[in-house]
């Protein structure tokens, strides 16, 4: 599970459960977390000390898609890695070192993506981050380039391989955005790294092809797919989070923003 915002009631609720969770950092606190190592520490002592014990937190997610090439999230850039290392710190303090910190990234902070081995981080985000979470959403691809992102590519669904790339052939757009990460993440040195996808979802209305029945192929034939890992790393099970487990029906945006859920508001399950 991956939670944006470190609730007390929601990590309450956690404790004892056995759920591995990706705990967040909203990007308002990314400054004041950056600014002074006590502030990352006291941060770290009720978020994370208190429900250790019982609750498994496996990752701190310092921000959500902050950019430094979007001006929605630009002026929380340059507190990203400071927050990170501040809290990172904290955490080693404490003797909780084990949990991981990143931050999630979407694609954006891609320069290039086709073919996935010509992925490579923009020049303005290169130097700002190193991400082994990412946001992936073949969605958003689909809807902004329909004619060229055909429906069955970004829902598992093409009978056949549509993107050639040297060695490796792609029959799904969820394997070419992860690869165009890692193929990233080799051009700056992360060849060790593994990606974890932190979001990944359809809206099931509210916009171009945000249906009932779209939304339950594509999260359908997610669970399953990721299992295998993706051309690149075949065999390798790909750690992905579904977005959302709820609608949220409050949500300002796009109409479309507010339907990812699994279950509507009133806790009624979709599908």
């Amino acid at each position: 599970m991956r939670i944006f915002d470190p609730k007390p009631e929601t990590l309450e609720a956690l404790r004892g459960s056995g759920i591995r969770l990706i705990l967040g950092v909203p990007n308002v606190n990314l400054q004041a977390l950056a600014s002074t190592p006590n502030a990352a520490t006291d941060w770290v002592k009720s978020n994370v000390v208190t429900y250790a014990s019982d609750v498994d937190i496996w990752c701190i997610a310092v921000g959500n898609e902050v950019s430094p090439i979007n001006g929605a999230t630009s002026q929380f850039a340059q507190y990203v890695l400071p927050a990170m290392q501040n809290i990172q710190s904290a955490l080693v303090a404490a003797g909780l070192g084990q949990i991981k910190v990143s931050t999630a990234s979407s694609a954006e902070l891609l320069g290039s993506s086709y073919p996935p081995s010509q992925g490579v981080f923009s020049d303005g985000a290169s130097s700002f981050i190193d991400p082994i979470i990412a946001n992936v959403y073949p969605y958003f691809a689909h809807i902004g380039d329909p004619v060229n992102v055909q429906l069955s590519y970004a829902l598992f669904t093409s009978p056949g391989v549509v993107v050639h790339d040297g060695q490796y052939g792609y029959q799904n757009l969820f394997d070419a955005m992860v690869d165009a990460f890692y193929a990233a993440l080799e051009k700056a040195g992360g060849t060790a790294l593994d990606i974890v996808v932190s979001e990944s979802g359809w809206p099931s209305d509210g916009g171009v092809a945000a249906t009932m029945e779209n939304a339950k192929t594509y999260y359908t034939n997610l669970v399953y797919h990721v299992m295998r890992g993706t051309p690149k790393r075949p065999e390798k099970a790909l750690d992905t989070y579904l977005f959302a487990l709820f609608d949220e029906n409050q949500k300002p945006g796009p109409e479309s923003e507010r339907h990812f859920g699994l279950f509507f508001p009133n806790e009624v399950p979709k599908y």
